[in-house]
């Protein structure tokens, strides 16, 4: 087995918290909404705060594009309020 795969395999490398904000700007770059909720949810009890969701989501829209971005803030704001 591979070095590479034994690190994904084991998860050690990556904190939850940083874990859930890869995952979460991963779906909204995909523009896959429809998984969003989970994993918001899954971030905030990983320690994702409402002020840091903002800003990421923020950041990832002029990347992505306000659309995608967009619908993650309704997702975001339905888990944070």
């Amino acid at each position: 087995m591979s070095p590479l795969w034994v690190s994904l395999v084991k998860e050690e490398e990556l904190s939850p918290k940083l874990r859930s904000i890869v995952t979460v700007s991963a779906l909204v770059s995909g523009g896959n909404v429809e998984q969003l909720g989970h994993h918001l949810e899954r971030a905030k009890k990983n320690g994702v705060t409402k002020d840091e969701i903002a800003e990421i989501l923020t950041h990832l829209a002029f990347y992505v594009g306000w659309p995608k971005a967009w619908s993650a803030f309704n997702r975001a704001k339905e888990i944070w309020k």
